[in-house]
């Protein structure tokens, strides 16, 4: 059984925002896209943060307002708002006015875990598992944040990989 894997942090929170949705009761399809959505909104506020990504402009005097997101409701997944809808496929979170796609999220975590795909979701699954929902919703980010791969700080940290331990993610779950 695999216990490491490098690899950076935008796959991992993609991979437990899922697995965290679906222990909330979505379904699979539904929770990959509401992962996705999660680890791309953290990354826009991490790049904001970092100075990667500029600030939206906002004129002086005029309210800040979201345009074309396209939501209907927002759901709350590992501490991150994601805003979503209700497609004839079920819900899906959304980017702009365009639900995600669930295969392409699968795609890619697919792509990125390689071969340690089933080992890792297996190992973040048991987790979650060990988690009332209610109890997972308020704790999944500050779990993330002991299990994710260690980077460097600031910039230099930027889509740098790390060391994911499943073996601690495993650990980590209640008895």
């Amino acid at each position: 059984m695999t216990d490491t894997i490098s690899i950076n942090r935008a796959p991992v929170l993609t991979l437990w925002g899922a697995v965290v949705a679906a222990r909330m009761g979505f379904a699979w399809e539904e929770a990959l896209t509401l992962g996705r959505a999660v680890a791309g909104l953290n990354a826009q506020a991490k790049g904001r943060r970092l100075g990667i990504f500029k600030p939206a402009e906002v004129e002086p005097g005029k309210p800040r307002k979201k345009h074309g997101l396209g939501e209907e409701f927002w759901v709350e997944v590992a501490g991150r708002a994601v805003p979503a809808k209700n497609t004839e496929h079920g819900v899906r979170a959304v980017v702009g006015d365009e639900p995600i796609d669930p295969a392409a999220v699968d795609k890619y975590l697919r792509g990125k875990f390689g071969d340690d795909y089933d080992a890792a979701r297996s190992a973040m699954e048991a987790l979650a598992a060990s988690y009332e929902p209610t109890d997972l919703a308020s704790s999944a980010y500050s779990l993330y944040e002991r299990f994710r791969p260690k980077i460097e700080s600031g910039k230099r940290g930027w889509g740098q990989k790390g060391t994911l331990d499943l073996k601690f993610i495993r650990l980590l779950a209640r008895p």
